[in-house]
């Protein structure tokens, strides 16, 4: 079984678990104050495992399957059988980073999802394949335009603070995906410029 798939069948049974026990989202959830004065630190991944409703579950499980699994190799065969693992991992750390020095001492404020560590594996695939075909409500977008319209509508959603979704972990870990994956093996950055020039459409999967 794929790295991935392990990821999903956690995060999923967790999150199954939590929905409608106060308790377990107590415990698990992003709460600065709680990190900040009782070093509370698992939070910074925990909340990775547990999501608002079975919508939000759902939206994130499936776009983790079906990028997960496409940039999965990639990790495995440079850092390891358990390389995905910690890329994912890093990708809920580096993600929520931000947000938990803005909000250390604000004890209204949580945070809970995967999006982040998804939105580094989305991005770490667009970046080795960006010309593929990313359907987003059933409307085919090459993958490297779907990424310049993810930017941009995160970072103006973000700053319109409209929602009570963390755009800002969306934007970290999209680049922290980029980054991460060209730290890894730089001969990327060359790769996605010649394909940036060369463009060949295809079907992502």
């Amino acid at each position: 079984m794929s790295t991935t798939l392990i990821i999903i069948g956690i995060t999923a049974l967790v999150s199954l678990l939590a929905m409608g026990n106060r308790e377990w989202i107590g415990r698990l959830i992003l709460w600065p104050p709680a990190i900040a004065r009782h070093r509370e630190y698992y939070r910074l991944l925990s909340y990775g495992l547990i999501h608002a409703d079975g919508q939000h579950l759902l939206f994130n499980m499936i776009t983790l399957y079906f990028f997960g699994r496409a940039v999965e190799p990639f990790y495995a065969n440079h850092l390891g059988a358990f390389g995905f693992a910690l890329f994912y991992a890093g990708g809920l750390v580096v993600s929520i980073l931000p947000t938990y020095l803005n909000n250390r001492e604000n004890p209204a404020y949580r945070s809970l999802g995967a999006s982040g560590a998804v939105s580094a594996a989305l991005f770490a695939f667009i970046l080795l394949q960006p010309w593929a075909t990313i359907y987003v409500f059933f409307f085919p977008l090459p993958a490297v335009l779907y990424a310049v319209l993810y930017v941009v509508y995160s970072i103006y959603m973000d700053r319109s603070r409209s929602d009570n979704v963390n755009h800002s972990a969306h934007l970290w870990g999209a680049l922290y995906g980029v980054t991460v994956t060209m730290v890894i093996e730089p001969r990327v950055i060359s790769a996605f410029l010649s394909a940036l020039a060369h463009p060949q459409f295809h079907r992502a999967f």
